[in-house]
């Protein structure tokens, strides 16, 4: 008798972001910078930013498209995760938020805090619960209102990052998963930082401030250059597998410069790098499952593919996983 050995599928994506637009020339607008400093260092061009929009309903109509590209009803889901450090509330939790927009009531549901690997650790994490059999369906998402914990007076900062919900569906099959990798380093968790509420009760007194992303950029590249290349080539070697056999590198989309040094660093044409952070920017959680979502709906993506996901940012996180479509 031949044992089929179990692993998790990503049998659906779906995305959504904001409705509004912003350039480049729209914020040369507001502060002293313009087009040509922005795309020049970083490649984006314009990003999207909420209006009415939350991480929650954002997450949810990802989660809807995602269901419906896969072909599955909300009672079939098993497990929600969403990796996201903008949820709308402390507690509930943005999962909690999703379970209720979306009906998927049998669900068990959490969130994931680690910032622009969120998706990537939330995947893995759905992926361990599948493999052991503890559940069939899965949805995992990404997303983030970074615009509300950005300093709009911060003009080599907030023009980084935009707003948006990435989601796939993943089920238990004998395909899928082949290998991944995940890691961080704490002892650098403050060169890119938010602070959360302070300590304010009786005894202790603070006036309340907002606080907002501060980043040392030289530290967060200088990192991601040299940890995201072999956090690749780690699930390459223990799949067996080398850079040929790979359709794409979906990253981060952090920063063109990064994507760039990371392909050169891997021998790899930057063509097997497909972007989205020049009409995105960096989405955090957001951006791998968004581009992930893109390359779906554009046909991109054909049965048998293999792909490697990583995700690397704050925290400092990172996190790769190798999946054969």
């Amino acid at each position: 008798m031949v044992i089929a050995i179990m692993t998790s599928r990503i049998i659906g994506t779906g995305s959504f972001v904001p409705e509004t637009v912003v350039t480049n020339d729209d914020l040369s607008k507001i502060m002293d910078t313009s087009d040509e400093w922005i795309a020049g260092r970083t490649g984006i061009r314009e990003r999207r930013l909420v209006k009415e929009e939350t991480t929650a309903s954002m997450s949810a109509e990802a989660a809807r498209r995602a269901m419906q590209n896969a072909g599955v009803t909300a009672e079939e889901i098993d497990l929600i995760i969403v990796g996201t450090i903008t949820g709308d509330y402390v507690t509930p939790s943005t999962a909690c938020e999703v379970q209720a927009a979306i009906g998927a009531d049998k669900a068990v549901v959490f969130d994931i805090n680690a910032a622009c690997s969120g998706f990537v650790f939330a995947l893995i994490t759905a992926h361990a619960y599948l493999n052991a059999g503890i559940y069939k369906t899965a949805l995992v998402l990404g997303a983030e209102t970074l615009s509300k914990i950005m300093d709009w007076n911060d003009r080599s900062t907030c023009v980084l990052f935009g707003d948006g919900a990435g989601a796939a569906v993943v089920r238990a099959d004998e395909t899928g998963i082949m290998s991944f990798d995940q890691g961080a380093d704490g002892s650098k968790g403050m060169v890119l930082a938010c602070r959360n509420r302070v300590n304010n009760n009786p005894f202790v007194k603070n006036d309340i401030v907002h606080d907002y992303v501060s980043m040392d950029g030289q530290e967060v590249y200088k990192f991601a250059v040299s940890t995201v290349p072999k956090s690749i080539q780690k699930v390459l070697d223990e799949a067996n597998l080398t850079t040929e056999d790979i359709s794409y590198f979906v990253l981060h989309q952090a920063n063109i410069r990064i994507i760039q040094s990371v392909a050169k660093r891997l021998k790899v044409s930057e063509d097997k790098f497909p972007i989205s952070l020049d009409h995105l920017g960096n989405i955090s959680a957001g951006s791998v499952p968004i581009l992930l979502d893109e390359m779906n709906q554009k046909g991109m993506l054909q049965k048998g593919d293999k792909i490697v996901l990583s995700g690397f940012g704050a925290g400092l996180t990172w996190g790769s996983v190798l999946v054969e479509w």
